[in-house]
Protein backbone atom coordinates (compact mmCIF):
# COMPACT_ATOMS: atom_id res chain seq x y z
CA UNK A 1 0.00 0.00 0.00
CA UNK A 2 1.67 3.51 -0.96
CA UNK A 3 2.19 6.17 1.62
CA UNK A 4 -0.52 8.63 0.96
CA UNK A 5 -3.11 5.79 0.81
CA UNK A 6 -1.92 4.71 4.52
CA UNK A 7 -1.83 8.12 5.79
CA UNK A 8 -5.66 8.74 4.87
CA UNK A 9 -6.44 5.60 6.17
CA UNK A 10 -4.42 6.55 9.56
CA UNK A 11 -6.23 9.61 9.97
CA UNK A 12 -9.74 8.72 9.38
CA UNK A 13 -8.64 6.37 12.20
CA UNK A 14 -7.73 9.18 14.79
CA UNK A 15 -10.91 11.09 13.88
CA UNK A 16 -13.10 7.92 14.67
CA UNK A 17 -10.83 7.35 17.47
CA UNK A 18 -11.06 10.72 19.06
CA UNK A 19 -14.73 11.16 18.10
CA UNK A 20 -16.00 7.80 20.22
CA UNK A 21 -13.83 9.15 23.25
CA UNK A 22 -15.14 12.25 23.52
CA UNK A 23 -19.04 10.58 22.64
CA UNK A 24 -17.76 8.08 25.50
CA UNK A 25 -17.00 11.51 28.07
CA UNK A 26 -20.46 13.01 26.68
CA UNK A 27 -22.72 9.96 27.68
CA UNK A 28 -20.50 9.57 31.55
CA UNK A 29 -20.14 13.13 32.16
CA UNK A 30 -24.26 13.60 31.38
CA UNK A 31 -25.17 10.48 33.49
CA UNK A 32 -22.91 11.99 36.51
CA UNK A 33 -24.58 15.05 36.57
CA UNK A 34 -28.34 13.94 36.15
CA UNK A 35 -27.86 10.99 38.81
CA UNK A 36 -26.17 13.48 40.88
CA UNK A 37 -29.45 15.38 41.15
CA UNK A 38 -27.20 18.69 42.63
CA UNK A 39 -27.35 21.53 41.40
CA UNK A 40 -27.91 25.13 43.15
CA UNK A 41 -31.62 25.38 42.29
CA UNK A 42 -31.94 21.94 44.18
CA UNK A 43 -29.49 22.62 46.93
CA UNK A 44 -31.56 25.71 47.90
CA UNK A 45 -34.82 23.56 48.27
CA UNK A 46 -33.42 20.60 49.64
CA UNK A 47 -31.73 22.53 53.02
CA UNK A 48 -29.78 19.47 54.47
CA UNK A 49 -33.03 17.42 55.33
CA UNK A 50 -35.38 18.90 55.09
CA UNK A 51 -37.10 21.14 51.98
CA UNK A 52 -36.98 18.45 49.50
CA UNK A 53 -37.09 18.84 45.65
CA UNK A 54 -39.33 21.67 44.15
CA UNK A 55 -37.52 22.81 41.41
CA UNK A 56 -35.33 25.42 43.46
CA UNK A 57 -35.69 27.28 46.64
CA UNK A 58 -36.26 30.50 44.86
CA UNK A 59 -36.26 32.63 48.07
CA UNK A 60 -36.86 36.59 46.62
CA UNK A 61 -34.29 38.78 47.50
CA UNK A 62 -36.96 40.80 49.79
CA UNK A 63 -39.53 38.57 51.76
CA UNK A 64 -41.76 41.33 52.14
CA UNK A 65 -43.88 42.13 55.04
CA UNK A 66 -44.61 39.90 57.65
CA UNK A 67 -48.65 38.16 57.32
CA UNK A 68 -51.40 40.54 58.12
CA UNK A 69 -52.72 39.27 61.98
CA UNK A 70 -48.69 38.30 63.66
CA UNK A 71 -47.98 39.10 66.92
CA UNK A 72 -44.90 41.37 67.21
CA UNK A 73 -42.80 39.93 69.99
CA UNK A 74 -43.33 42.58 73.08
CA UNK A 75 -39.96 41.41 74.40
CA UNK A 76 -37.83 39.30 72.12
CA UNK A 77 -34.39 37.90 72.79
CA UNK A 78 -32.97 39.21 69.85
CA UNK A 79 -34.75 42.35 69.18
CA UNK A 80 -34.83 44.10 65.70
CA UNK A 81 -31.42 45.42 64.82
CA UNK A 82 -29.51 43.21 66.71
CA UNK A 83 -27.09 41.08 64.89
CA UNK A 84 -26.83 37.46 65.24
CA UNK A 85 -25.46 34.62 63.52
CA UNK A 86 -27.22 31.85 62.17
CA UNK A 87 -27.15 28.01 63.04
CA UNK A 88 -30.41 27.20 60.41
CA UNK A 89 -29.33 25.03 57.29
CA UNK A 90 -32.43 25.98 55.21
CA UNK A 91 -30.29 27.11 52.36
CA UNK A 92 -26.64 26.72 51.30
CA UNK A 93 -24.10 29.49 53.28
CA UNK A 94 -27.11 30.12 55.46
CA UNK A 95 -25.50 28.28 58.94
CA UNK A 96 -22.90 30.21 60.22
CA UNK A 97 -24.04 33.30 58.37
CA UNK A 98 -23.79 36.41 59.89
CA UNK A 99 -27.41 38.74 59.95
CA UNK A 100 -29.73 41.11 61.34
CA UNK A 101 -32.94 41.01 63.22
CA UNK A 102 -35.95 42.65 60.55
CA UNK A 103 -38.56 41.24 62.83
CA UNK A 104 -39.71 39.36 65.72
CA UNK A 105 -42.98 37.71 66.25
CA UNK A 106 -44.85 35.09 68.55
CA UNK A 107 -46.99 32.59 66.88
CA UNK A 108 -46.76 29.00 66.52
CA UNK A 109 -44.58 27.69 63.53
CA UNK A 110 -44.42 24.75 61.03
CA UNK A 111 -42.57 22.40 59.25
CA UNK A 112 -44.67 21.54 56.33
CA UNK A 113 -44.45 18.96 53.83
CA UNK A 114 -46.09 19.91 49.98
CA UNK A 115 -46.52 19.17 46.53
CA UNK A 116 -45.67 22.39 44.90
CA UNK A 117 -48.80 23.67 42.44
CA UNK A 118 -46.33 24.21 39.56
CA UNK A 119 -45.23 20.47 39.51
CA UNK A 120 -42.16 18.90 40.48
CA UNK A 121 -40.91 16.66 43.41
CA UNK A 122 -42.91 16.98 46.50
CA UNK A 123 -41.22 19.63 49.42
CA UNK A 124 -40.15 17.20 52.82
CA UNK A 125 -40.05 19.55 55.94
CA UNK A 126 -39.80 22.66 54.79
CA UNK A 127 -38.86 25.23 57.53
CA UNK A 128 -40.62 27.50 58.30
CA UNK A 129 -44.37 29.11 57.82
CA UNK A 130 -46.07 30.47 60.66
CA UNK A 131 -49.80 29.52 61.95
CA UNK A 132 -50.67 33.15 59.78
CA UNK A 133 -49.52 31.73 56.60
CA UNK A 134 -52.34 28.97 56.74
CA UNK A 135 -55.64 28.89 54.94
CA UNK A 136 -58.58 29.54 57.22
CA UNK A 137 -56.09 27.08 59.65
CA UNK A 138 -58.55 27.54 63.29
CA UNK A 139 -57.11 28.13 66.37
CA UNK A 140 -53.46 27.60 67.15
CA UNK A 141 -51.65 25.06 67.41
CA UNK A 142 -52.36 22.40 65.02
CA UNK A 143 -51.54 18.43 65.39
CA UNK A 144 -48.62 16.86 63.64
CA UNK A 145 -50.36 15.28 60.53
CA UNK A 146 -53.01 18.05 60.22
CA UNK A 147 -53.95 18.89 56.67
CA UNK A 148 -53.61 22.47 55.85
CA UNK A 149 -53.40 25.32 52.69
CA UNK A 150 -50.51 27.16 52.25
CA UNK A 151 -51.35 31.43 51.67
CA UNK A 152 -47.20 31.42 52.11
CA UNK A 153 -45.31 33.09 49.03
CA UNK A 154 -41.62 31.85 50.23
CA UNK A 155 -41.22 30.10 47.19
CA UNK A 156 -42.75 29.24 43.68
CA UNK A 157 -45.27 26.78 43.43
CA UNK A 158 -45.91 27.33 47.48
CA UNK A 159 -49.09 30.00 47.25
CA UNK A 160 -52.37 27.94 47.44
CA UNK A 161 -50.24 24.54 47.93
CA UNK A 162 -52.02 21.46 50.11
CA UNK A 163 -49.82 20.44 52.48
CA UNK A 164 -49.52 18.49 56.09
CA UNK A 165 -47.98 19.49 59.21
CA UNK A 166 -44.18 17.96 60.27
CA UNK A 167 -43.89 19.35 63.47
CA UNK A 168 -44.57 23.05 65.23
CA UNK A 169 -42.87 25.23 67.85
CA UNK A 170 -43.89 28.00 69.90
CA UNK A 171 -40.32 29.78 69.68
CA UNK A 172 -40.03 33.24 69.29
CA UNK A 173 -39.87 33.86 65.24
CA UNK A 174 -37.97 35.71 63.17
CA UNK A 175 -37.10 37.56 60.11
CA UNK A 176 -33.74 38.78 58.92
CA UNK A 177 -31.39 40.30 56.68
CA UNK A 178 -28.37 38.19 55.50
CA UNK A 179 -26.38 37.34 52.66
CA UNK A 180 -26.60 33.78 51.95
CA UNK A 181 -24.73 31.15 48.85
CA UNK A 182 -23.96 34.96 46.96
CA UNK A 183 -27.22 36.15 47.76
CA UNK A 184 -28.62 39.19 49.58
CA UNK A 185 -32.06 38.93 51.07
CA UNK A 186 -33.96 41.23 53.41
CA UNK A 187 -37.07 39.87 55.57
CA UNK A 188 -36.40 36.20 55.18
CA UNK A 189 -38.62 34.10 56.56
CA UNK A 190 -38.38 32.47 59.01
CA UNK A 191 -35.49 31.13 61.56
CA UNK A 192 -36.88 30.42 64.56
CA UNK A 193 -35.11 31.09 68.22
CA UNK A 194 -33.35 27.91 68.27
CA UNK A 195 -31.58 28.20 64.96
CA UNK A 196 -30.05 31.94 66.00
CA UNK A 197 -27.01 32.58 68.50
CA UNK A 198 -25.61 36.05 69.35
CA UNK A 199 -22.95 37.22 67.02
CA UNK A 200 -19.18 37.45 68.74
Amino acid sequence: MKTPIKLALFGAGLVVAVGAVLGLARVVGSDNVAGSGTNISDMHEHHGEHDGGATGHDHAADGGAPPPGIRTAIDPRYPVGTTVLLTADHMPGMNGAQATISGAFDTTTYSVSYTPTTGGEPVVDHRWVVHEELDNPGPAPLADGTEVGLQAEHMGGMNGARATIDSSTDETVYMVDLEADGMEMTNHKWVVESEITPAR
